[in-house]
């Protein structure tokens, strides 16, 4: 099979297509012919190994100290189910479906395999594979921290730093759902974008400070590792949550020691892939609740400049990488 492998740390051109071994299912295990897949995150960080200040060492640990202990990329994908193991029960072969192998990795390739209790979801049957391979990284990382973590409510006041990114954009659609007030901080050029998937008002970071208001914000949520816990506490109203979903450890610990007041907490940690994110996903896809948002779609034999432009920063909601003839 086709797959896009890497061997060492680095820029997009430490990834090279090449041939692989068709893996084979366990007994507990499908086996996914994938259609689409894309660059997040993760798989940069995972690539370049370029993570927040203070985390290098543990990054190395995590992916590999001498070199990748995984070869092949991909923290998500879509695909059709072409062989289960004998004990599955939860799919059947051609069952459309999408998962989340998280740093398990494995969708830049041309089949993958996933045990039936891992995160793996039927797929919404309005979406393409495309769309539904955008599925999973940023809605369910979006979805734990605000539901889970922040314990968002309805009618809270919820800004969003970075809110065209991958998660940024979940993240909007879904503190919609939970009845939030959502103020979106972006660019000048994505402000139609968060505008359209419906933020009640956006800030454009390069003209307005969004950090001087008081009292303003129930949640504060940070995609981007971009500001403080003190400089937003002044934000936070009482019993605020500021939410860190990306910072270095330097922000981490000032967070974790800083002085906390009127029951403010500092919020950060991680999102597990788990099915029951990606099967509540998906309801809201049918809910005509959330759609994912695409920037730019390539073939898997242009992975090497899907991942640089990933690199730029630029990148608004998904970038997808598409297994099928036409993209």
């Amino acid at each position: 099979m086709k797959a896009v492998t890497y061997t060492k740390y680095g820029g997009p051109n430490v990834l090279k297509l090449t041939q692989a071994i068709q893996p084979t299912p366990k007994d507990n295990e499908v086996l996914v012919k994938i259609h689409a897949t894309s660059v997040t995150t993760g798989d940069q960080k995972a690539r370049s190994l370029d993570l927040p200040r203070g985390f290098g060492l543990i990054g190395r640990l995590v992916f590999g100290v001498f070199g990748p202990r995984r070869k092949i990329l991909g923290t998500e994908y879509a695909g059709r189910i072409v062989a289960v193991g004998q004990s599955v029960t939860r799919f059947k072969i051609g069952d459309d479906i999408f998962a989340y192998p998280g740093a398990s990795f494995g969708g830049y390739a041309e089949y993958a395999t996933i045990a039936e209790n891992e995160a793996i979801a039927l797929m919404p049957a309005a979406l393409s594979y495309k769309e539904a391979a955008g599925l999973s990284f940023g809605p369910a990382t979006a979805l734990n921290f605000l539901r889970d973590k922040a314990d968002i409510q309805y009618g809270d006041k919820v800004l969003i730093i970075g809110a065209s990114g991958g998660v940024g954009t979940a993240a909007v659609q879904i503190a919609k759902y939970f009845g939030a007030h959502v103020s979106g901080v972006c660019s000048t050029g994505n402000m139609d974008l968060v505008r359209s998937i419906g933020a009640d008002s956006v800030i454009d970071y390069t003209r307005e400070d969004f950090s001087w208001q008081e009292d303003a914000y129930d949640i504060i949520l940070d995609t981007t590792g971009t500001l403080s816990y003190k400089s937003a506490q002044k934000a936070l109203r009482k019993e605020g949550r500021f939410v860190m979903v990306s910072g270095d450890l330097p922000q981490l610990l000032s967070m974790m020691f800083a002085t906390k007041t009127d029951g403010q907490k500092g919020i950060a940690g991680y999102a597990p892939e788990k099915a029951e994110d990606l099967k509540f996903i998906a309801e809201l896809v049918e809910a005509g609740q959330f759609s994912p948002v695409i920037d730019r779609c390539y073939s898997l034999d242009q992975i090497q400049q899907a991942h640089a432009y990933v690199d730029t920063g630029r990148k608004k909601g998904n970038v997808v990488i598409s297994l099928d003839d036409a993209i």
